[in-house]
């Protein structure tokens, strides 16, 4: 096996060749903030939380797909990043409609947690509060694209675990949004198992269980472990 070594915030870290700066972060014991990310489902860079500074880069590298290399010297808490990290937090709830206090994840949501964690308590920035509607054609689960932040776990999930790919990233810009099928009511795609491993798997409360109110969508650790387990099994137990 080939081993890289690296620094990472001023410690050093020798990880399998291969891995992800992320990896090798965690590895360490580094903590980087993610959204988009989930083991056992492929990388995407799609919530942008995981840049990191490498030394010798002009540009800032999303951790989760960056391969590490010989040598490295990177940076994962600089004051530029950390501002940059609660920009983004504050643009994903402006641009969206996120009322905690009536969302069903509200107390177990991963992107109210990240809030607290970048120290946003405030928004600098307009809400532009879109009109977004809320897809309840589906006899077990709901679709609230209010709530929704883009991270397409739901989209890898389907395709990787389940694999019916029922949902899919459909326009483009402000107009960008998860579709089911080709853009049909969730409750009309013939394809979809009623699996919920789309719930399962969604940091807020854009998937969620029918007749769940304020705060009681939970999630269970050792359910999404079990991902990782399917991946490679095409196994899950509802």
């Amino acid at each position: 096996m080939s081993v890289c070594t690296l620094r990472i915030d001023e410690r050093d870290v020798a990880i399998e060749a291969g891995s992800t700066l992320l990896q090798a972060a965690r590895e360490a014991g580094i903590a980087i903030p993610t959204l988009c990310v989930l083991e056992g489902l492929s990388p995407v860079a799609a919530c942008r939380l995981c840049l990191v500074e490498v030394s010798g880069s002009e540009k800032l590298l999303p951790a989760c797909i960056t391969p590490v290399q010989e040598g490295m010297q990177v940076h994962t808490a600089t004051p530029r990043l950390q501002e940059i990290r609660r920009t983004v937090i504050e643009l994903l709830f402006t641009e969206g409609n996120h009322v905690c206090a009536i969302c069903v994840a509200n107390g177990h949501c991963e992107l109210q947690d990240l809030a607290v964690e970048v120290g946003m308590d405030h928004s600098r920035l307009p809400y532009r509060f879109p009109d977004r509607h809320v897809d309840l054609s589906h006899p077990l689960f709901g679709l609230d694209h209010n709530r929704c932040v883009l991270c397409t776990r739901c989209v890898r999930v389907c395709d990787e675990v389940e694999g019916a790919h029922v949902w899919d990233v459909g326009w483009r810009g402000e107009h960008c949004r998860i579709i089911a099928g080709l853009d049909e009511p969730w409750g009309a795609v013939d394809a979809c198992t009623h699996c919920g491993k789309c719930v399962e798997v969604c940091p807020t409360g854009a998937l969620f269980h029918k007749g769940d109110t304020s705060e009681e969508k939970h999630s269970d650790p050792g359910r999404l472990q079990a991902l990782v387990h399917a991946r490679h099994h095409r196994q899950w137990t509802p």
